[in-house]
């Protein structure tokens, strides 16, 4: 069964929306989730750690396990243990079992997200790739928009556990989706063991790589040149530019606008433009962001209009940057494209990890901090992408 088109995008990139979803829906529910669970504010930042370190654990598994056992069952299996994690945080009664809870999600949230990666390189190749990435990012890009303005109404209309019960059915709405339009992408005989050897072969050829390691780490802090504004939401909106746990989308509206131009461009510019030449042209765009972002923090006052534009500039260079240094990283390894995404997909999320439960608490006390963080961002990844060009090479 051949897929069409439209339906593959659809689906792969609401798969992608889990992630986003644990997330950025229980943001702005952080003072009502503090409240009922009694817990301090540091305690509910820390389950962001307490589910993007699992996340990231788990990402080093769920390529190589597709890679044995095929795309298709590994998807279902991740969604149904998201259920049952998302009931446990639905009805948690105390801040322990809810990091539980969150660690299980965790656990299982990036099936979708990495495995999904490795099926659009198993249907296509090069620039028809590149445009369906591109296409999957900017049709993903909608839910960080809409999940704080959803958990926010939420939170204020019912509860903040009605948006765990909301995950439950988002959930399960993918478990049908996947069972109904998804064929197996990875026929058995390109399939690989699950034998210790083998992987460790496999895992110490990926992660011994120095290009690719760097390519993984240019789009995992040029990610959290942003992601520290989304990470610290709560109070860089709420106490910094004096909006409400309703007024997120202020936030997140604008830099998911630049998330999915970015995107578009992305997939106009493939087969028009060299890989090279579209990294190049998204390092300056994001750049020029970064620098009026902090001209601007050091030359007016904390509001909306002086401190979310620059950020939307900033996604959007990001965004022309991603697919095609995500494709580069996976055509290194041809034949391992599943064990390949879940190690970037670590990388990236073991970043994240950091930024959410160590850097951004450390720049929370000035909008400066926060500006300074994604010119470190930046700046880091530049390096190690120049780093990747040196010696990069397909393994096999």
């Amino acid at each position: 069964m051949k897929i069409p088109y439209v339906m593959l995008l659809l689906l792969l990139a609401a798969l992608n929306t889990i992630g986003p979803f644990s997330v950025d829906t229980y943001l702005p529910a952080f003072p009502a989730i503090e409240a009922g669970l009694h817990a301090t504010p540091l305690e509910l930042q820390q389950s962001l750690t307490a589910y993007l370190l699992p996340f990231s654990f788990m990402m080093l598994w769920h390529g190589a396990i597709s890679d044995a056992v095929g795309r298709k069952r590994v998807i279902i299996v991740g969604q149904a243990v998201f259920v049952l994690a998302s009931l446990l945080c639905a009805t948690a009664p105390n801040i322990e079992l809810f990091w539980l809870g969150r660690i299980l999600q965790g656990l299982s949230a990036g099936a979708g997200v990495i495995v999904g990666r490795a099926v659009i390189r198993d249907l296509f190749d090069g620039i028809a790739a590149q445009r369906l990435m591109s296409h999957v990012t900017m049709v993903f890009a909608v839910s960080p928009a809409i999940a704080p303005i959803l958990g926010g109404w939420l939170a204020t209309a019912l509860s903040w556990r009605a948006i765990f019960y909301m995950l439950c059915v988002i959930a399960l709405l993918l478990i049908a989706m996947t069972w109904k339009w998804l064929p197996e992408t990875l026929p058995a005989a390109k399939r690989q063991s699950l034998h210790p050897t083998h992987l460790l072969a496999g895992y110490k050829s990926i992660l011994g790589s120095l290009p690719f390691i760097m390519l993984c780490l240019s789009m995992a802090l040029f990610f959290s040149g942003f992601f520290i504004y989304v990470m610290s939401a709560p109070v860089f909106l709420i106490d910094h530019l004096g909006l409400t746990e309703t007024q997120f989308g202020y936030l997140f509206v604008p830099i998911v606008t630049g998330m999915i131009l970015g995107s578009a461009v992305s997939a106009r510019l493939a087969g028009r433009l060299h890989a090279a030449g579209t990294i190049t042209l998204a390092y300056g765009i994001a750049a020029a962001a970064m620098l009026i972002n902090l001209a601007l923090n050091y030359a007016l006052a904390d509001s909306v209009a002086t401190r979310i534009p620059q950020i939307t500039l900033y996604t959007f260079g990001m965004s022309v940057a991603l697919p095609t240094l995500t494709l580069r990283a996976l055509d290194m390894f041809p034949h391992r494209r599943g064990m390949a995404a879940s190690c970037q997909g670590f990388i990236q999320t073991l970043i994240m990890s950091a930024v959410a439960g160590v850097v951004s608490p450390l720049l929370w006390d000035s909008t400066r901090h926060l500006a300074w963080g994604m010119v470190v961002g930046l700046m880091a990844s530049l390096a190690a992408y120049l780093v990747s060009l040196r010696t990069y090479r397909v393994i096999d």
